[in-house]
This record gives structure tokens, sequence and C-alpha cells, in this order.
């Protein structure tokens, strides 16, 4: 395991129906979190693979195009039930996307590369069953394995688990097999819904992660650890839409994991928990989701672009407030 720093990402592959304010169609577009994570993780010019299912239908059929398209490495497995998963986007006036889904996460074996430094999964693949098992069985199996990480985002959907404790239930599980654990503020604000941001994700860090990071939309980000907590704030874009904002972000942030850990076979995997290497990794999660922003739909930077602006301190022109 010494050496490497490939990011492998497990979990859905969909099409998304985007349904644009106003509009009087749907556009199709493929996606799915764990799958703009992975094509985020490729642009940045990390080593990274993508294990996922679907179908032989005609969504699986546009999934495959996208995904040869992008030049990732793929490890298909076959979906028990043929189908591939359908994401209905609500986007408003604002380019805020609500979804509903027509799921299916059924895959009948994951098998990640031998060279897998750090694990990520979230989204769908860690609710939707059968899949959610046998995700959390690998979780746990890398968990604490030399020179291994496993990191959650947990991008929560009501609308495929709508049982509000049996979901909390499936991410404090998640959360006790994983090193880092993402959430957005609206993740926290529905599974938690009494506490504060910070108290929830406090909540969080003691079911087992290292570090546990919020998103924040427009106010930035926020990490803690067992000693720390710092906070950014985001940079003020032209949004086009938020759609794939927080895929951009939890690839820049599984990026800035695998280079801290390049050539170590620690155990425990070493993670940026200084505050100073937190602010700096957040700074750069927060410009990937802010750039996302700029563009529509799931469009996560190149490694150039995000280092350009990184590099200037700034995100594309002013105009409104960024998501992360």
């Amino acid at each position: 395991m010494s050496g490497s720093s490939r990011v492998t990402v497990v979990g859905e592959v969909l099409v998304d129906l985007l349904w644009r304010y106003g509009a009087r169609q749907v556009e199709p577009v493929p996606g799915g979190s764990p799958a703009n994570v992975a094509v985020g993780l490729h642009r940045l010019g990390r080593q990274a693979t993508l294990v996922t299912a679907w179908g032989d239908d005609a969504p699986g059929a546009m999934v495959q195009a996208h995904l040869e398209g992008q030049g990732l490495d793929v490890r298909r497995t076959a979906s028990a039930s043929g189908r591939t998963t359908i994401a209905l986007a609500h986007l408003d006036a604002e380019g805020s996307a609500s979804y509903d889904f027509l799921a299916a996460w059924d895959p009948t074996d994951l098998v990640v590369p031998d060279d897998t430094a750090v694990l990520h999964t979230g989204s769908l693949a860690v609710v939707v069953e059968p899949g959610a098992s046998q995700v959390l069985r690998l979780c746990r199996a890398l968990h604490g394995a030399p020179g291994r990480a496993v990191v959650a985002d947990l991008n929560v959907r009501p609308q495929v688990q709508p049982d509000r404790d049996a979901y909390r239930a499936a991410c404090l599980r998640l959360a006790g097999v994983t090193d880092v654990v993402k959430a957005s503020d609206e993740d926290l604000g529905w599974l938690f819904p009494d506490l504060e941001p910070v108290a929830a994700a406090r909540l969080l860090l003691a079911a087992g992660p290292r570090l546990v990071v919020v998103t924040l939309g427009g106010d930035g980000a926020l990490a803690v650890t067992a000693d720390t907590e710092v906070r950014v704030g985001a940079p003020e874009v032209a949004v086009a839409d938020t759609v794939g904002a927080g895929d951009a972000f939890q690839a820049a942030l599984l990026d800035a994991l695998a280079a801290h850990a390049a050539g170590s076979a620690d155990v425990p995997f070493p993670l940026p928990l200084s505050p100073e290497g937190l602010v700096a990794v957040l700074t750069r999660c927060a410009a990937a989701a802010a750039l996302n922003c700029t563009r529509v739909g799931a469009d996560p930077p190149s490694g150039a672009e995000l280092d350009a602006v990184c590099r200037i301190g700034a995100a594309p022109p002013p105009s409104g407030p960024g998501a992360g």
C-alpha cells in the first residue's frame, strides 16, 4: 500500500431529468453523486476509479457513454434488476435543485483495486438496499487497514428513505466505519432537526470518524475534529445552478486527503487535522464548489482551473452567493 494515492469511489450512477424553472421540457443528463465525484477527481489529475452498477437499458446506455467520454477508470458490476436509477431534479428560479428518485442500487459484487488508498462512498449507495449493506461491509473491511482511509458524503435524500430514524441510524452506522464524514447543513438539519450544524457534526464525530466537514452553501464550510473547529467563507460567484456543487467540493476534499498522505502507509491514515491545514483544504474545496456553480449542471473544475483560482485568491467574477 505504501506510496498509493488512488481514490476509489463506490456508488450509483444515474440519469437526472432536469426540470428547469419555467421550462416546458425536461433534459436528461447523466450523473449521480458518486459518479460526479469520480469525474471531479479525474479532472483534478487524481488517480481515481469508480466502482458502480447500471442496467442494460436506455438510461444505462447514456451513463455508459458519458463515463467512457470522461476517460475515467470504471469497474462496472452487474445490476441484479437490470435497472438504472433515474432522478427527477426540479431547478427553481435561483438554480437550486430538489430531487425525486426511481432508485435501483443492487450491485451483485463490489471489489476495489488493491492499491486503493482512499475509499469514498455516500448518497443513495449507503441507504438504498440491497446495495447499502454491501457498501457498509466494504467500508468495515477497509476501515483501519494499513495505508487506507474511508470517507463518506452523506448527501441525504429523504425521498428514498423518508423514515428519519432509519436514515439517521444508517448514517451513524456508516460514520462508525469511516475516517472522514462530509455533510451539508441541509443534510444535518433533516437528520438532526433539533441541533445546530456544529452540534450535529460533533454527534457524528462521536460515532467514530476523526474529521467531520459540513458545507454551508453560500456561507462556506466548517470542519470539526476532537480538538479543532474551523470555518471558511464561500467565494461569491454568478450562479448558473447548484447541481453538483457538493460533489465538486467532495472531489477536492478527497484529492487533498490523498495528496496529504501520498507515500505513507501509516495507521491511522494521516489527515490534515491542524487548524491551518484544515483552513487550506476547505478554502480549496469551497473554490471548487463555486467554480462548479458558475456552470450549468455537474461540471467540476480541472486541476488547472482550480489552481488558477486559488492562486489569485478569488473565484470568477462576483455577483451572487456560491454554494458549497
